[in-house]
């Protein structure tokens, strides 16, 4: 069935637009944006599945703002652990799949009450609504059905207090691992998931990359890398040394 709409032009029956007004009208069916079931007159049919204004910004095209959100998305440093738009690793769930199974609330619910491991980044309202509108954009066209499925071991006795990163940084610090799952306890330092891959952030003397190299002067002596720097060096053997980077570097594909 169709109707003719006041802005005139033929479409599809939606019955949403007896209660909101008409808006963006030359993008078409409401359902592009909004989603939901516009073939009810039934609040709780119709508003099944409803994505909030907010965060149906990405529809609009704007590549200034897409932009900016590409670079808030880079700050968080999501890709250390997730992949989104096709990129970053594989430590937990894949955005751009996650994307297509929950709903833009529950996707920012995740960012401001993260799960245990994921760092709480303490985002504001609005700066949760730009990372949800980057995830789906990120997510559109992306095949992400045949990816082999990530396994998280969160809080795993049999693999807490045992490895070296636990002993000697997990009092400060925790991170994700793809054999190992979450190690470390601390929430002083920074989360280091991902820290020796290219979508950990570039902090190193400034902004650099953190390398094997680079990491072995840090654990040396910080202060030769940061004079602000309150971590205090840390002595390993060659031996720990080796098998700490091992852990770190454990991290991606």
């Amino acid at each position: 069935m169709t109707i003719v709409p006041a802005w005139g032009g033929e479409q599809t029956r939606q019955s949403c637009l007896s209660c909101h007004p008409v808006h963006f009208a030359e993008r078409g069916e409401c359902t592009g944006c909004h989603l939901g079931n516009p073939a009810s007159a039934r609040q709780n049919i119709a508003h099944a599945g409803l994505r909030e204004g907010k965060y149906a910004r990405f529809t609009l095209g704007d590549m200034r703002q897409r932009k900016n959100g590409e670079l808030l998305l880079e700050q968080f440093a999501c890709r250390r652990c997730h992949i989104s738009n096709g990129r970053g690793n594989r430590l937990a769930t894949n955005l751009d799949a996650v994307a297509k199974q929950k709903t833009a609330t529950e996707l920012a619910s995740s960012i401001r009450q993260p799960v245990d491991a994921m760092p709480n980044f303490r985002t504001s309202e609005e700066q949760a609504t730009i990372l949800v509108n980057m995830i789906l954009v990120g997510s559109q066209g992306q095949k992400t059905g045949a990816n082999r499925p990530v396994t998280i071991h969160f809080n795993n006795s049999k693999n807490m207090g045992v490895d070296l990163f636990t002993r000697v940084c997990g009092s400060c610090h925790r991170m994700l691992t793809k054999q190992r799952g979450a190690i470390g306890r601390g929430n002083i330092g920074p989360n280091l998931s991902g820290i020796l891959t290219p979508y950990y952030p570039r902090r190193y003397k400034g902004d650099a990359v953190w390398t094997d190299e680079g990491l072995k002067i840090w654990l040396n002596n910080p202060h030769t890398v940061k004079q602000s720097a309150l971590m205090q060096p840390v002595l390993l053997t060659k031996d720990e040394l080796k098998e700490l980077l091992f852990i770190l570097n454990n991290t991606h594909e």
